[in-house]
C-alpha cells in the first residue's frame, strides 16, 4: 500500500508503518497525505463503503512528523476512534521510539520542561520555565540500547506527545537526534549523509503498548542498525 506496511488491523483499528517522507494528515488542500492512502486501503477492502463514508470517515489519530517514520494510528470505526482518542488523551496508550542520537549516551535520562512553539519558523524552543501562555509542560524520557564514543541508539518514552518534542528535547541535553536539520548538528548530519545516505531525523515510532497489555512494534529501518553495528 504505497510503501506503508499494515503492522495490526481489527474491526475497530488500523496500526501501519509509515515511511519517511510522508505527511500523517493533510497541511494543505492539495496534499496525499497517510490519511488518504489508508482510506483508499479500507475502500478497497471492503472495510469502508461508500455510503457508511458519507456520514463517518476514519481518520488518523496520531501524528509524527512527515520524516519520522513508524507506528501510525487510524480509527477504522466510531468506537475505535473513540477509543483510541481517548487513550491518547489520558495517556494510557504508551508511546515508545527509537532514535539515533549524537554522543555518547551512557545512562538513561528523565527529561521535563516547557515546550513553546514559534509559528514563523514552524520551530520549538525547550526551557525549564514557561515563555508565555503558549508554552505547554512536557515530559521526556530514555534508555540507551546501543552505545558508542559517537553515538547511541535511545529508546525513548513520548510520555507528553507535543510537536517536535522528542528532537527539541535530546537537543537541548546536547544529544540531536543524527539526520535532523531542524534541530541537530550540521556537520554530523553531513558526515552521516555521506557515509549511511541519512536524509532526515533517525527517528522512528517503535512500540505501542495498550491499556489491556497489548503491544504492537514496528520494524525500524534498516540504517539504525548498519550505523550501530559499525560503530
Amino acid at each position: 500500500m504505497h510503501g506503508i506496511d499494515v503492522i495490526y488491523e481489527d474491526d475497530d483499528m488500523l496500526v501501519v508503518n509509515k515511511p519517511a517522507n510522508m505527511l500523517s494528515q493533510k497541511a494543505t488542500g492539495g496534499d496525499i497525505s497517510a490519511n488518504e492512502y489508508l482510506l483508499g486501503y479500507l475502500i478497497r477492502n471492503g472495510s469502508l463503503e461508500f455510503e457508511e463514508f458519507k456520514t463517518f470517515r476514519p481518520s488518523v489519530c496520531n501524528r509524527l512528523d512527515r520524516n519520522t517514520t513508524g507506528l501510525l494510528l487510524m480509527g477504522k470505526s466510531l468506537n475505535g476512534l473513540q477509543m483510541l482518542s481517548s487513550m491518547l488523551k489520558d495517556r494510557t496508550l504508551n508511546k515508545y521510539y527509537h532514535a539515533v542520537v549524537s554522543g555518547e549516551v551512557t545512562t538513561g535520562k528523565y527529561l521535563k520542561g516547557y515546550l513553546t512553539k514559534d509559528s514563523r519558523s514552524n520551530t520549538v524552543k525547550i526551557t525549564d520555565e514557561a515563555i508565555d501562555d503558549t508554552s505547554v509542560y512536557i515530559e521526556t524520557s530514555y534508555e540507551p540500547i546501543k552505545v558508542s564514543k559517537e553515538c547511541s541508539l535511545l529508546e525513548i518514552h513520548l510520555i507528553t506527545g507535543k510537536t517536535h518534542q522528542i528532537r527539541a528535547h535530546l537537543s537541548s541535553v546536547g544529544h540531536p537526534i543524527i539526520g535532523d536539520y531542524k534541530y541537530g548538528n550540521g556537520e554530523i548530519n553531513k558526515k552521516y549523509k555521506s557515509q549511511y545516505n541519512v536524509k532526515h531525523q533517525l527517528l522512528h515510532a517503535y512500540r505501542l503498548e495498550f491499556p489491556d497489555g497489548k503491544k504492537i512494534i514496528a520494524p525500524k529501518p534498516n540504517v539504525f542498525n548498519e550505523i550501530m553495528d559499525k560503530k
